[in-house]
């Protein structure tokens, strides 16, 4: 809540003059004996920012007094509302006064202060006709009239003061502040008070209206006014603060709360940001998070498309098929069928599979370190630790090079084992269909195989399409227990045990290691700070609140 004063709001209580200068500054004062410092400290402040001129600036100076004198107000007092410029003023000085004035008086929870002098008709009030503009229905308006006993003789202010000139929805107070011999003669505030209760006592005019004039009568006034406010605004007010401190708390578990000082809390929040992490990086495989459907693209598309690509055209064409069976043979030619050109075909054939092989462990490998990196990153927990980042960054790393070492190993197994023992029923029904076919197409051909040395192209290139059948056969086996192989090895593997050996390296550190993991960001460890003080500051509210709300 906000009280909002005229340029002679201070005069009512302090006789001082507050020019609004572009420092904050923060002063507080026992008593109001002070206020001869007060105002010099205005008054240095005033001249150091704008120099020894009129001119303004629209940033407070925050004053704080304490006296057992004076009512709990927030009070903010502007310069008064002026017609022209004078010299030392901008020419714009008008508006931006008019401007500063209403960014104030049009917030809905400010109290306004309308302060109008008597010996001025309050029709041609500047302080009321901004007033009714913003407050229309008058609900947070107050009139003030000041300097009722500089009126001339025959004169008064009753009609306004008993609200039958000008009408507002609360009523108005009349004051009589120190005259400006008694600022410069320091005439005491209580002296001052205690004379102004006086003239309206004893004034012919206004004793009928002495006991709701002055400036106590109106200090309680709006002190009245200003907690029936708040008490109508209570519940907003504790939803507004209810909500602010869940939105800090949750901004704290965000960032993380403090850690404790003993080894077991630090290797406890440790494995909790472990865990975080590891949370994250599942999503990611399992389909939560983006980046799991790239391994199956490895399987799907990029292996077939190297397997497809393996030269076996050069290496089962007629002139190499030829080479080979003559070499296989040595010294000694073949009997029935050159079974040893036929193996070291195969063989051959089979060892281009292991390129697509490690292609493919090597690919997903890729694929996870890259989704350990983004599962950091998107690990809330751990953004206050970047040395902890940086080691389990690490530790997964390492893992996930082993996990690739051993899928490699294995899959190069699958391969080797396709050549170390070959599958005899594809060759035997292979032989007997042909045959059976030959003979038919020729009835007079007597001798089904060629001789043992004739090494036509007709018969090379049988070899050769044999051997490319029984390949075409390995390669679907593989291109199915390849991906098994590697998701087991791999996938599976990080899924499972990714941080086991860190969570072993880190049980086994002193609590001075365990701390050096835990070294946070100092932006970050500042922001907690004021977190925690905002927090504190509005549970402190919520506190009062409880204390004096429904106790009148």
């Amino acid at each position: 809540m906000c009280a909002l004063f005229y340029h002679y709001l201070l005069k009512l209580w302090m006789s001082i003059t507050l020019n609004l200068t572009t420092v904050k500054t923060e002063l507080s004062f026992p008593f109001l004996s002070h206020a001869a410092a007060v105002r010099q400290e205005i008054s240095d402040e005033t001249d150091r920012i704008t120099g020894k001129t009129k001119a303004i600036s629209n940033v407070p100076i925050q004053l704080s007094i304490y006296s057992p004198n004076v009512v709990n107000l927030t009070l903010i007092d502007l310069p008064g509302l002026t017609k022209v410029a004078v010299e030392g003023q901008s020419d714009t000085i008008v508006q931006d006064i008019e401007n500063m004035v209403r960014s104030y008086v049009e917030k809905p929870n400010c109290i306004i202060l309308a302060i109008s002098p008597a010996n001025q008709d309050i029709a041609t009030s500047d302080a009321i006709k901004i007033a009714r503009e913003v407050d229309p229905s008058g609900e947070r308006t107050f009139g003030v009239v000041t300097k009722l006993d500089l009126m001339d003789k025959g004169t008064n202010a009753v009609e306004v003061l008993e609200g039958r000139q000008y009408k507002l929805q609360h009523p108005w107070v009349g004051i009589v502040n120190r005259s400006q011999a008694d600022i410069n003669k320091n005439v005491d505030m209580i002296v001052a008070r205690k004379k102004e209760r006086e003239y309206f006592e004893t004034s012919p005019e206004y004793g009928h209206l002495a006991h709701k004039m002055g400036a106590e009568y109106l200090a309680k006034l709006l002190s009245e006014h200003l907690e029936y406010v708040i008490r109508m605004k209570i519940p907003s007010i504790i939803a507004l603060i209810n909500k602010a401190i869940d939105e800090l708390n949750a901004e704290l578990d965000r960032i993380g709360r403090p850690i404790a000082v003993d080894s077991g809390a630090k290797l406890y929040t440790i494995l909790q940001m472990c865990r975080a992490f590891d949370k994250v990086f599942k999503e990611h495989l399992d389909g939560g998070r983006p980046g799991g459907d790239r391994i199956y693209g490895v399987f799907d598309h990029q292996l077939p498309a190297a397997l497809k690509k393996l030269p076996f055209n050069r290496h089962l064409s007629s002139k190499n098929v030829e080479k080979v069976v003559m070499e296989a043979d040595g010294y000694q030619p073949h009997l029935i069928a050159p079974e040893q050109g036929y193996r070291r075909l195969i063989e051959g054939s089979i060892g281009y599979f292991k390129g697509p092989a490690e292609a493919s462990v090597d690919a997903v490998h890729l694929i996870l370190k890259e989704l350990v990196r983004k599962s950091i990153a998107a690990t809330e927990e751990l953004k206050r630790f970047p040395t902890l980042q940086a080691d389990i960054a690490a530790a997964a790393n390492d893992a996930l090079e082993r996990f690739r070492d051993e899928s490699r190993r294995t899959v190069t197994r699958m391969v080797d084992m396709e050549s170390a023992y070959l599958t005899v029923e594809f060759f035997r029904k292979m032989h007997l269909e042909p045959e059976k076919n030959a003979d038919q197409k020729n009835p007079s051909r007597n001798n089904p195989n060629p001789p043992v040395d004739s090494y036509t192209d007709t018969h090379l290139s049988k070899i050769g399409s044999n051997v490319n059948g029984y390949i075409n056969m390995v390669l679907d086996t593989l291109k199915n227990s390849i991906p098994k192989a590697v998701v087991h090895c791999q996938v599976r593997e990080a899924k499972r045990s990714l941080l086991n050996h860190f969570y072993v390296q880190v049980g086994r550190r002193e609590k001075d290691q365990l701390g050096a993991l835990l070294d946070e960001d100092p932006a970050l460890m500042e922001k907690r700070a004021q977190l925690a003080k905002r927090l504190e500051l509005y549970k402190q509210a919520m506190d009062d609140i409880d204390s004096v709300a429904w106790n009148k």
